[in-house]
């Protein structure tokens, strides 16, 4: 097989990159080893900033989100029992955040990607990336019991942390950085409608907690708990106590309770490979850069990658300059340590940490009060969460 980009990974990112160079003219082929059911199922992120649902909307995938995803235009912070909202359209300029689950982004662009795009090949698993400093790369790659290669002009690695992709990238060329959090998420979707009509982050002295949704029917909640917590351990009533005493105001606020469907634990780390291309091996979303999930950046980053990607190789064959591929790295990481310090700023301002110290909490408190109070400090958290530019 012959394509000019072939790309790794069906997740956000690979299939956002795929519409791109679709919509500007570019072939490409996609390899996903799972299966279009798993694709379409798998549970990950659900808030998309302002700049991912403007790329969306611009590459014809929008509609949908637009029918049925949840504009919001603000969070609430909880601490010591009081609640503060943020105003994000007020502080920003009109920037706001779109909650559509990851698996309707994936749905949408897969319908795309068979309705109108290049080949996307389900079941298809990359085995290696060899020959990435040459001309043409090749993507070796096993489809319906047989093995294959697919040669390209650039391969693009959306395939996730435990990809083929950045482990072609010699050692020698690598530079990684990395944070591990002693604690983690137990999350749970529940049959019931959200409590609140925006998400709520509570610090408290317990832990952390999250009301977040995926519909206006479903609610999608979030308990910080010890490293290496098994959800099962958890029973549903336990879940929901714990939430209304994270969760609890002195104004009377209730949580509303129902049928919980799953549970999983998340675990928090930081993760930054550098560089993010190694000759015309580019790396793109969790592939590269891992952030914990408080500051909801990580399929935002992808996007951010991608795009970036798509208009330098449009830039490149419009007027013949690799100015931008070969700044590719550099681009993007400018964007993604600015995401991995909002994401660090966010975890460490509402998780009680195992050890934490009485001046610790204090201080906690301190930060959340100047947010509360603050139009300058809570500008520069609206900013952070509704996104950073994607230029």
């Amino acid at each position: 097989m012959r394509t000019t980009v072939g790309i790794i990974g069906a997740g956000p990112a690979g299939l956002l990159l795929a519409r791109l160079l679709h919509n500007a003219g570019i072939d490409s082929v996609v390899l996903e080893s799972r299966d279009r059911a798993y694709v379409e199922q798998r549970q990950r992120a659900g808030i998309l900033e302002q700049g991912t649902v403007d790329v969306l909307r611009a590459a014809g995938a929008g509609g949908r989100m637009d029918r049925e995803g949840l504009r919001h235009d603000g969070i609430e912070l909880r601490f010591a029992r009081e609640r503060h909202r943020v105003d994000f359209p007020a502080l920003t300029g009109g920037s706001s955040v779109m909650v559509y689950a990851q698996t309707e982004v994936c749905k949408d662009l897969i319908a795309l990607q068979l309705e109108e795009g290049s080949p996307l090949l389900f079941g298809a698993e990359a085995l290696a990336v060899e020959g990435a400093e040459s001309e043409r790369p090749r993507v070796r790659f096993r489809h319906e019991g047989r093995e294959d290669v697919l040669e390209c002009d650039y391969v693009v690695g959306c395939d996730g942390f435990w990809g083929v992709a950045r482990r072609a990238i010699p050692a020698e060329h690598s530079r990684v950085f990395e944070r591990t959090y002693p604690f983690g998420w137990l999350g749970i979707l529940a049959d019931v409608p959200p409590s609140h009509d925006e998400l709520v982050y509570a610090r408290h002295d317990r832990g952390f907690a999250l009301l977040s949704m995926r519909s206006p029917v479903v609610s999608r909640l979030y308990l910080q708990v010890p490293e290496g917590t098994d959800a099962g351990s958890w029973a549903d009533e336990e879940i929901w106590d714990e939430l209304g005493r994270r969760l609890e105001t002195a104004d009377g606020w209730s949580l509303e309770r129902g049928t919980i469907t799953s549970k999983s634990v998340t675990p928090m780390r930081s993760h930054v490979h550098e560089p993010m291309r190694h000759g015309r091996l580019f790396l793109a979303g969790d592939a590269a850069h891992i952030v914990p999930p408080t500051g909801a950046k990580g399929l935002n980053l992808a996007v951010g990658d991608v795009v970036t990607f798509a208009r330098a190789l449009v830039h490149l064959e419009e007027t013949g300059s690799a100015e931008r591929l070969d700044a590719y790295s550099e681009t993007c990481l400018r964007r993604v340590w600015q995401a991995e310090r909002f994401s660090y700023d966010m975890t460490t301002l509402l998780h009680r940490a195992p050890d934490a110290t009485p001046f610790e909490d204090r201080v906690q408190l301190a930060r959340l009060r100047r947010i509360a109070t603050s139009r300058a400090a809570e500008t520069d958290l609206a900013e952070g969460y509704t996104g950073f530019p994607l230029d």
